[in-house]
């Protein structure tokens, strides 16, 4: 493995990836918190250089995520304070103290967690805005010049969200978290002035956010260039919906569903289905469409354009929420008493392949779909998604059957809201397991989970996605999130020393074999 030093280095040319209907390739599932550091959780530090390198050795043309923002009650990252802003618990203390902003020190006074397979957010909450607060205090005091400067130009280019973003963490803080529809109202209402005062009386505070909002996105680039220096892309992760509690329904209201108190009338969530008798309440606030169609679409043409600062490609979670989104009462325990309303379809994706270009796009296209849902997609040549592990029902007339799949698919061997392989084949129904074994031609010598990888590596789809507990063949002790469960979730970290020669020439074999290898 490379060490720090080895990977410094201007990218000159950004390496481009499109999911193309040419090309074979695959990829690994797995969000940065769940890789090993000394910290408590996954960081973009050399453990994530360390995991391209992992990617490269093995014939890996992907590294998917989950989304990077700011997370809050239940540590989901769908669930964050902003669009924008990136997750501070991934802040690598290391590069830190590399970069002279934290003594050696320094890390060893906070406790992180000392389980090094499940994240302890109690600890991260308490002890890693303190252990930041000390790179601020030292960047105030002894910073280089150019560390200063560079500061400066962070906070005036991203000065169109940075500013309201550490505003409202701001104020969040000083109401002890409360949610902004809770605040005062001179806050809660944006008032000019109340803004101004406050902001002139908490300038320093405020400060320390965009400082931070600064380190992760100097780390996060340093991630972004190296990946792409090495033929790795990335796929980020971008939740249709933002929380109810963030900076962006604070800031617009108008364009969401909501009463003249702010109050939203209408709130997202999905039908009752065979695994739900209620359906599922995700509670986020419904856009109001039609006054983002008045903008000419501007504030998702800005979303958009961020998220390509980011990523590589996108997978846009819940995508037939953009043709259909099920529109539950404000207030309903369940979402029993939804309704589908028509979403902006065509019109949005025509403003931003307008605005941007045509889009490196994955749409999330699982669960109720309908022909509508497809057409949509299918008309701007979006690819769509399929998981394995759904795909066995013994009448053989599932569509996630490899028999059934497009070439113009992302196939998934799992994702982050289902079982790992090993848990499936633990706990799936008797009749779907031995159709599968049947059909991919699983056997005990190989080994079941190493059949049903190569089952998906086999087949027609252009992209296949590897989740990293499959590879590990580990079980539903390191699965990410159980939906509907509400506490509990996105803790599972990697073992440190589990990227293996061994597993990298397996996976490599595995890949070279389904003619995915790419052309570095």
């Amino acid at each position: 493995m490379k060490t720090a030093t080895d990977r410094e280095g201007h990218v000159e040319d950004r390496y481009n990836y499109k999911v193309c209907r040419n090309e074979r390739k695959s990829g690994v599932l797995m969000h940065v918190t769940s890789l090993p550091s000394p910290y408590g959780i996954g960081t973009m530090g050399d453990e994530a250089l360390e995991f391209i390198d992992f990617l490269v050795l093995s014939g890996q043309s992907y590294w998917q995520i989950l989304p990077l923002g700011a997370t809050g009650f239940g540590d989901s990252p769908y669930q964050s304070f902003s669009s924008r802003a990136g997750n501070l618990y991934l802040i690598d203390p290391d590069e830190l103290v590399r970069k002279g902003l934290l003594s050696e020190d320094a890390p060893k006074q906070f406790d992180f967690g000392d389980d090094p397979e499940r994240v302890d957010y109690g600890l991260l909450w308490k002890n890693r805005r303190n252990l930041l607060c000390l790179a601020w205090e030292t960047f105030q005091e002894r910073s280089s010049d150019s560390l200063k400067q560079a500061f400066a130009t962070f906070r005036k280019n991203e000065s169109d969200w940075l500013q309201d973003y550490a505003l409202f963490m701001t104020i969040k803080a000083t109401m002890n978290g409360a949610p902004w529809r809770s605040w005062p109202d001179p806050l809660k209402w944006r008032n000019p002035v109340a803004l101004v005062e406050f902001a002139e009386s908490h300038r320093h505070d405020i400060l320390f956010e965009q400082f931070i909002q600064f380190l992760f996105f100097r780390q996060w680039n340093r991630i972004r260039e190296y990946a792409s220096r090495m033929g790795v892309a990335i796929i980020g992760d971008l939740p249709i919906y933002v929380a109810d509690d963030s900076v962006e329904v604070w800031q617009n209201p108008s364009l969401f569903q909501l009463d003249e108190t702010l109050t939203p009338t209408y709130v997202a969530g999905c039908p009752p289905d065979a695994f739900s008798d209620d359906g599922q309440l995700w509670g986020n606030p419904l856009y109001d469409w039609d006054a983002h169609k008045k903008q000419g679409y501007e504030w998702w043409i800005e979303r958009f354009r961020f998220q390509m600062r980011l990523y590589d490609i996108v997978r846009i979670d819940h995508f037939r929420g953009l043709e259909s989104y099920w529109s539950v009462p404000y207030g309903d325990k369940t979402a029993r008493r939804g309704q589908w309303i028509d979403g902006p379809a065509d019109s949005l994706i025509e403003a931003l392949d307008e605005a941007l270009g045509s889009l490196p796009v994955i749409a999330e296209d699982l669960g109720y779909m309908t022909q509508e849902v497809y057409e949509f997609r299918e008309r701007f040549g979006f690819s769509g998604m399929n998981v394995l592990q759904f795909a066995f029902n013994p009448d053989a007339s599932n569509d996630h059957l490899p028999h059934n799949l497009a070439e113009n698919t992302v196939l998934y061997t799992g994702t982050h809201d289902n079982d790992t392989i090993a848990a499936w084949l633990a706990n799936a129904d008797p009749r779907e397991l031995a159709f599968a074994k049947q059909y991919l031609g699983l056997n005990a010598e190989e080994g079941y989970i190493r059949g049903m990888l190569r089952g998906a590596a086999t087949t027609v789809c252009q992209t296949v996605i590897f989740q990293m507990q499959d590879l590990l063949t580990l079980g539903d002790e390191s699965r990410m999130n159980h939906p509907g469960q509400a506490e509990g979730n996105w803790r599972w970290r990697m073992l440190p020393d589990k990227l293996t020669l061994e597993l990298a020439s397996s996976l490599r074999e595995l890949t070279r074999m389904s003619g995915r290898l790419p052309s570095r």
